[in-house]
């Protein structure tokens, strides 16, 4: 696991969080949102669960439909953000969140990368599908340069061939990403930008379209 430098106290995992406060609560279908206040996850820097340096952009609302694009791409991050620590399960994962996969998943409720991606942009009120191929269609392309949170980051074997993608996170900047990596992981937080892998298969972002 890469190392989470920069980063002040992140959210604690998701297991604890679903027994304590909850940040996000979909309702009518994943339709609305409500939220905790920012006040109650950022303000005390000895308890705070979110990055401090994206504290300040939280949005602070109690449904998604009065959000700004911008505004529910930082839902969507925020809500892949409280699985963090869920398992990884080939196969898991959609719009109600973690749930058992299929195959080597068939035993382990939780997510892999496209059910987290699904289940994020559920709360924000978008639906973007449960794999990577209608994901990759379901919005802009983004420029690299743009990318903001809530972005949807793909790596394909072939960059140069949409067929081959085979991985999608959660962008929480132009740097990092929430992401479900593989069997044997947990929903983590990762740097992709520099990172030698990442950059050889990365094939573009894609900013849903509400």
């Amino acid at each position: 696991m890469i190392a989470e430098t920069g980063l002040a106290t992140i959210f604690a995992v998701a297991a604890g969080l679903m027994g304590g406060v909850v940040l996000l609560a979909g309702l009518a279908g994943g339709a609305h949102v409500t939220a905790t206040t920012t006040a109650a996850m950022c303000d005390d820097a000895t308890t705070r669960s979110v990055p401090a340096e994206l504290c300040e952009q939280f949005p602070d609302v109690t449904t998604v439909e009065r959000l700004a694009g911008p505004e529910r791409g930082l839902v969507a991050m925020q809500a892949a953000l409280l699985m963090r620590g869920i398992p990884y399960s080939w196969g898991g994962g959609g719009p109600n969140g973690p749930s058992f996969g299929i195959e080597h998943g068939a035993h382990t409720r939780g997510f892999d990368c496209s059910g987290l991606a699904e289940y994020a942009w559920a709360k924000a009120g978008a639906r973007i599908g449960g794999h990577t191929s209608p994901q990759w269609n379901a919005g802009a392309r983004v420029p690299r340069s743009q990318i903001r949170p809530g972005d949807l980051i793909f790596f394909a074997r072939d960059p140069a061939r949409p067929a081959t993608i085979h991985h999608v996170g959660i962008a929480i900047d132009t740097t990092r990403m929430v992401h479900a990596p593989s069997t044997g992981s947990t929903v983590r937080i990762d740097p992709w930008a520099g990172d030698p892998y990442r950059e050889r298969e990365f094939i573009g972002a894609v900013r849903p379209t509400v």
